[in-house]
């Protein structure tokens, strides 16, 4: 039986308002999504990292008005690698947690941390700073129930500083808690491994023993390079980017993936195909749940 329990689409607001975010939330409901991953702050709710009563009661009242299981996207801007702001990120990832709390999602994204280029000197302390962020975040989510999904990203910028996934894996590993687990975002991981060289498949077998959330979209693994679309569907053309598009758009090869790689228990497979693809969900939905099935039967041999 495959250690992945649920999959779903992601869901925010457009304009800081929960109105917009009703209204992705009944249209996913509309086509038999049962999980969501909701990116809370897309939604003004979290103030110098206190929670806003009055904006949290009303997203409460929102969350419980479907029959959603949900996980949390915490800030996409989250660097706990950074001197400068490791603090502020650390308060508001702690009310990001107390939200999850509150609406019953057992999961809170959290992004990989990186360095600009000209931040030479922060280098030496970077990884030490993240690890020791992540175990007292984890400590924090421990009495709320709530994993901290630590997610790969990818190099941005030439000279910047990023894990590779292998090196996200150690991470997890080295932390070592329980509140802790690793996101394999695939598309991200493809894109890495392009760009320095490494092998895809060799750096998802090192995420996957300690991965216990995933994040699934479509791409070709070609790094953005300084190619600028004018249409954002321009870069879909190429192939170029982190596309997030259908799954079957790109060529990651889903079957073969899902077929080989065990994950933790309690795994929800997530989709970041978001309405732009309306017409392309439903699909993407079904081949999900195709995924889900065949990495049960895998996990069934491999017992």
């Amino acid at each position: 039986m495959s250690n992945i329990i649920a999959t779903g689409f992601n869901s925010g607001s457009v304009d800081g308002e929960l109105d917009s975010l009703e209204k992705d939330l009944r249209r996913l409901a509309g086509i038999g999504v049962d999980t969501v991953e909701l990116a809370l702050t897309s939604l003004d709710l979290i103030a110098g990292g206190r929670i806003i009563p009055e904006r949290a009661d009303r997203l409460v009242k929102l969350a419980g008005a479907f029959d959603f299981r949900y996980t949390v996207h915490g800030l996409v801007s989250s660097n706990f690698m950074d001197p400068a702001t490791c603090r502020y990120q650390l308060d508001a990832a702690k009310a990001l947690a107390q939200l999850c709390d509150r609406i019953g999602a057992g999961i809170l994204v959290q992004h990989g941390g990186h360095l600009r280029p000209e931040q030479v000197h922060e280098r030496a302390d970077a990884d030490r700073r993240e690890r020791d962020a992540l175990h007292e975040l984890a400590e924090f989510c421990a009495p709320y129930g709530v994993r901290i999904a630590f997610e790969n990203i990818f190099t941005a910028e030439q000279g910047q500083y990023r894990q590779t996934p292998s090196q996200v894996a150690e991470t997890v590993a080295a932390v070592n808690h329980p509140n802790l687990v690793a996101l394999i975002d695939f598309s991200h991981a493809y894109i890495e491994s392009t760009y320095r060289g490494l092998d895809f498949r060799d750096e998802l077998r090192a995420m996957a023993p300690v991965a216990g959330h995933l994040h699934v979209h479509d791409s070709f693994g070609r790094p953005q390079a300084s190619y600028k679309p004018f249409f954002v569907q321009e870069n879909n053309a190429l192939g170029i980017g982190d596309l997030h598009m259908p799954l079957g758009w790109g060529d990651i090869d889903w079957d073969d993936i899902f077929a080989e790689l065990e994950f933790l228990p309690d795994t929800v497979l997530m989709m970041e195909i978001g309405p732009r693809y309306r017409n392309e969900q439903p699909q993407s939905l079904e081949r999900a749940k195709s995924l889900m099935a065949r990495n049960g039967k895998a996990a069934a041999r491999a017992a």
